[in-house]
């Protein structure tokens, strides 16, 4: 590791990001609009997935391989003794309620199941919006 000097002593640079083949992302919205539904269609998975606020309770979790040609093709060329894959972990977070700052729905636990992921997927509902025939061209 290269080391900056700064003026009050040796100072490593600030690592970006994290190391490793597994990234974990979560996926959170509001309410009702299919982020269970979303993770078993990413994930293969049969979690709950209902029509009623808070269908989540604790998150659902799984783990994914990352499919790529590229490494597949390094692999087949080089023929290391092992492969190690890349993996998604994918986590279905419970929805945001009006008032979970105050403590209503999860609450802080919300923060913190957020907190443990490298990013985040919001999903949105546009089923309110009209259709594409009725809409105005811009």
């Amino acid at each position: 590791m290269l080391l900056k000097r700064g003026g009050d002593g040796i100072k490593p640079p600030p690592i970006i990001g994290r190391f490793g083949t597994s990234l974990r992302i979560g996926i959170v919205g509001l309410p009702n609009v299919g982020k269970p539904t979303f993770f078993n269609v990413l994930t293969n998975s049969q979690a709950s997935a209902r029509n009623f606020p808070v269908c989540t309770i604790d998150p659902n979790e799984s783990r994914v391989p990352v499919p790529d040609e590229r490494s597949d093709f390094l692999c087949q060329y080089h023929k290391p003794a092992s492969k190690i894959p890349a993996f998604l972990n994918v986590v279905d977070i419970a929805g945001l309620v009006k008032g979970a700052h105050n403590g209503q729905g999860l609450g802080n636990a919300f923060l913190s199941h957020i907190g443990a992921c490298d990013g985040i997927f919001h999903p949105t509902c546009v089923s309110h919006l009209p259709s594409e025939a009725s809409a105005p061209s811009v």
